[in-house]
């Protein structure tokens, strides 16, 4: 049985397990600088994210907002989302929260991505990433 990452690596930045159970995750997700994640949804699970420094830009069903501290983010299953760091010099931090019936980092559908990642292609993705 192999050991089970607590830091997932990605072409934006990174995001560090904090804890987990049967139908949850809490992670700490950095985004660089000028960087973005794909947009995306999950079929299974919801998330709610807390920003907690930096300034970005959250993009969900095609409606962009602009977010910075203390700002709070609901995420229902099969919902388009996206955030985007949009500081030149300052990381983009924010808690994740995820719950569902299914948790694993395979329930991913990619409908953009600024790397080239999409759901058959999905192996840069820290599959093991508890």
């Amino acid at each position: 049985m192999s050991k089970k990452k607590s830091r997932g690596t990605y072409p934006w930045g990174r995001a560090d397990l904090l804890t987990s159970g049967t139908n949850y995750k809490i992670k700490n997700v950095v985004v660089k600088p000028n960087q973005r994640q794909s947009y995306q949804t999950h079929a299974k699970r919801a998330e709610a994210w807390i920003l907690l420094s930096g300034e970005g830009k959250i993009t969900i069903d095609d409606e962009e907002t602009v977010v910075g501290p203390a700002a709070i983010v609901m995420i229902t299953p099969n919902m388009k989302h996206r955030i985007e760091n949009t500081s030149a010099t300052d990381d983009l931090v924010f808690a994740e929260f995820q719950y569902g019936e299914y948790i694993g980092e395979d329930d991913i559908v990619r409908y953009e991505d600024d790397y080239g990642r999409h759901h058959e292609n999905w192996a840069d993705v820290d599959a093991d990433l508890l």
